[in-house]
């Protein structure tokens, strides 16, 4: 049965997966951080893939509600002037899954408002994908599944024909839940540590194509 599945659909996380991103994400939240919750260690590398309502929920709320606004607008003001670079062999690979009738999504934790700050700085970013998926389409935050199995229901393909691309742990775990094969990009965090939790890892796209991608559903 594995030998006859074929890749019909590659799910692109964005931050650290798309756009190497995730280093500048990195600095603005360990300064939030270190003034919110300075004694709570490594923070901004635990809430990587969360939605912002659920970075929020889970770390901002009670007496530290009150800066919520204040944090938004930072982040809105970061995101305005971020630069958004693609991983190495992003496009090409793209374009090489879409001539092997491959459907591209992106499947963020970013709002709507982050992507247009994407847009503006990649105008041909809409036409590399035939979705893309952003928190306000979720009411759960990764590492739920729920995000991937939507994809994967709007693409019209079952999950065994999907391929997820993910660098943070609550992503790679979405995917594994989701019932999908996982590529781990090591962008943001070591190529051991994601290992357990990949089904191949990659520290760029310059390798990988739709013959490499198409073999990984097959093991």
């Amino acid at each position: 049965m594995k030998e006859e599945v074929k890749l019909k659909a590659a799910l692109f996380d964005l931050d650290g997966v798309v756009f190497d991103t995730e280093p500048q994400y990195t600095i603005f939240w360990g300064k939030q951080c270190l003034e919110f919750h300075p004694d709570v260690h490594g923070l901004e590398k635990r809430i990587k893939g969360q939605t912002l309502v659920k970075i929020f929920s889970e770390y901002f709320s009670g007496p530290l509600e009150t800066v919520r606004p204040t944090i938004m607008e930072r982040l809105y003001q970061f995101e305005r002037t971020m630069s958004f670079d693609y991983l190495n062999g992003f496009v090409n690979l793209v374009e090489d899954l879409k001539f092997n009738k491959v459907h591209t999504a992106v499947v963020t934790s970013s709002n709507k408002a982050k992507m247009n700050s994407v847009y503006s700085a990649h105008p041909e970013f809409m036409q590399l994908f035939d979705i893309i998926l952003t928190s306000e389409d979720f009411t759960k935050s990764k590492p739920h599944p729920e995000c991937y199995l939507k994809a994967a229901s709007l693409l019209n393909v079952t999950t065994e024909e999907c391929l997820v691309f993910e660098d943070s742990f609550n992503g790679l775990h979405s995917g594994k839940a989701a019932g999908m094969k996982v590529v781990g990009v090591a962008s943001t965090n070591s190529v051991s540590s994601i290992a357990p939790y990949s089904d191949l890892v990659v520290e760029d796209y310059n390798d990988l194509c739709f013959d490499t991608c198409n073999r990984i559903l097959k093991h």
